[in-house]
């Protein structure tokens, strides 16, 4: 590996092209000042995290954290495994905030800089939460649609509305309100799902009166309103009767903004390209594509992925192309991702017409991963459950940690398990687990480092035990707060707190537009998209 310094990485983000620049601390860290191009890619899980970020370890990589030595070994591995351009930002954090340049804070940053520039520039219409109350004590004629994940959805939603994720809007939004007089409100949880949500609409020309629900609940509920919990009401499945109409709607849009189209032949030759990398994201309902996906490709439900770009797409400057069946809903994708300044965005026409694969893409490790492996001696969960000398080592993100985790089991993060280090050398048998037992069995040697006892893998992992109808112990404050450095707490993940939390995070959106101007590496807009 080679290390650079910031002004380098500087002209290497402006320069054109590809570039991957992953952050290699915890996802709670990285959230307190970061790059604003950069990804994380947490040590702890950069098996699973690098492969799913770097298509082509070929490409140019660029290594950091805060100056602990964290992007060295991050680097270190990934030549291992075969990246051959790295390096690391000399400094770390630090020395780019010491030349001059801006850090940012959160998560997601550049998908949420983008909708604040989008409500900007489109000037999208939104509504307060005291006066759509009103409207709906009133019985006017609205609907409420929630632009958020269907589970999401369920923990918590807007009275009356409907679950609508936001890459579904315009291909379903004429079979949901056929009404061109009723008024469409669109939520999110704050701001960025909300307003391109309500713009994805209006962009596609429907007829109808749209506006966002500012703020979302977290305005709702700082209004004093009360939300609603375990609701149900969401879109139809299945092919709309009205996607005709919704695939002339989205065409305009998508052209506008320059997203290109190419066929199934063309996207094997990108696929094959030593020189390039290229995503094949699938914008479907997640459900769609359990049922049935091209071979190689990533579920990256449309709406999702434009708010959360930096959960599948590691390399700046890579090709992205997007797949569905009708056309709409990659087409819709492909707009907001070349506005957001994503260069190469290509609709597949006919891209699952060939054989599809069914089931959900497997998170699993690659067999060639030229690294030492130890052997990992496993335990069903039936048997573990009769166990009375296990101590249960759990490796899942906190914030499911918190939501349900094995009886007796401890939490930890796989970098920082020198923490348990006492109660490993007092116990007779360990058992690691994570949600699928994947994370576990890659971090069989580095717990063997720490004890001289048998060490098992839970046969797999928690999704097991909980398929064998063993219970589990639900702890909302453990780990505290200030423990959760694997995940950069949302307001509503918070255990105390919480409405300081929701007040400074609309704060924190509303002023990205100001902080990305002073970076001065970010330009949103397509010309002649407006």
């Amino acid at each position: 590996m080679q290390h650079i310094d910031s002004a380098t990485l500087r002209g290497w983000i402006t320069d054109g092209h590809e570039l991957a620049l992953l952050d290699a601390r915890e996802e709670g860290e990285f959230g307190a000042a970061h790059l604003f191009w950069a990804v994380p890619c947490p040590l702890s899980r950069r098996e699973l995290r690098a492969r799913a970020l770097l298509p082509r370890m070929t490409t140019r990589i660029v290594c950091v954290d805060d100056g602990r030595g964290l992007a060295e070994k991050l680097a270190s591995w990934l030549e291992g495994i075969g990246a051959t351009d790295v390096s690391v930002l000399t400094g770390g954090t630090p020395a780019w905030a010491a030349a001059g340049y801006v850090l940012f804070s959160g998560v997601n940053v550049p998908s949420k800089a983008f909708g604040e520039w989008v409500e900007h520039h489109y000037g999208t219409e939104s509504v307060y939460a005291p006066e759509l109350k009103s409207w709906l004590d009133a019985g006017r004629d609205l609907v409420v649609l929630d632009s958020r994940t269907y589970d999401e959805f369920r923990r918590m939603s807007i009275p009356t509305a409907i679950s609508v994720p936001g890459g579904e809007l315009v291909y379903r939004i004429a079979d949901l309100v056929p009404d061109p007089h009723t008024l469409i409100v669109v939520n999110c949880a704050g701001r960025t799902r909300s307003i391109l949500g309500a713009e994805s609409l209006r962009r596609a020309g429907i007829p109808n009166p749209v506006v966002a629900l500012r703020n979302g609940t977290m305005g709702w509920e700082l209004a004093g309103l009360t939300p609603e919990h375990d609701r149900t009401e969401r879109f139809r499945p299945g092919r709309p009767a009205s996607a005709e109409l919704a695939l002339q709607r989205a065409h305009p849009f998508a052209e506008s903004c320059g997203v290109s189209t190419i066929g199934p032949h063309e996207l094997t030759w990108f696929e094959n390209d030593p020189d390039r990398t290229c995503y094949v994201l699938d914008v479907r309902d997640p459900a769609e594509f359990a049922a049935g996906h091209r071979p190689g490709s990533v579920s990256a439900p449309g709406g999702q992925l434009v708010q959360a770009t930096d959960g599948w797409i590691g390399v700046r400057n890579a090709r992205i192309a997007l797949l569905d069946d009708d056309g709409v809903r990659a087409r819709m994708t492909a707009a907001w991702l070349r506005q957001m300044g994503h260069r190469d965005v290509f609709v597949v026409d006919g891209g699952l017409q060939d054989a599809t694969i069914p089931g959900a893409a497997p998170v699993d490790v690659p067999v060639d991963v030229p690294e030492p492996t130890t052997t990992a001696e496993t335990i069903g969960a039936d048997t573990l459950a009769a166990a009375s000398d296990a101590t249960v080592v759990d490796l899942a993100r906190s914030i499911e940690f918190r939501d349900g985790h094995i009886p007796g089991a401890v939490w930890g993060v796989r970098t920082r398990l020198d923490a348990l280090r006492d109660r490993l050398a007092v116990a007779r048998l360990v058992v690691l687990t994570s949600p699928d037992g994947v994370l576990a069995r890659l971090a069989v040697a580095e717990v063997k480092a720490l004890t001289h006892m048998p060490v098992r893998v839970l046969e797999g992992g928690t999704a097991a035990w909980v398929r064998a109808a063993h219970r589990l112990e639900h702890h909302r404050t453990h780990p505290p707060d200030d423990s959760c450095i694997d995940v950069h707490l949302r307001p509503y993940d918070r255990n105390s707190g919480i409405e300081d939390a929701m007040q400074a995070y609309l704060s924190w959106e509303t002023g990205l537009l100001d902080e990305i101007a002073r970076d001065g590496t970010v330009a949103f807009g397509v010309p002649g998209a407006g």
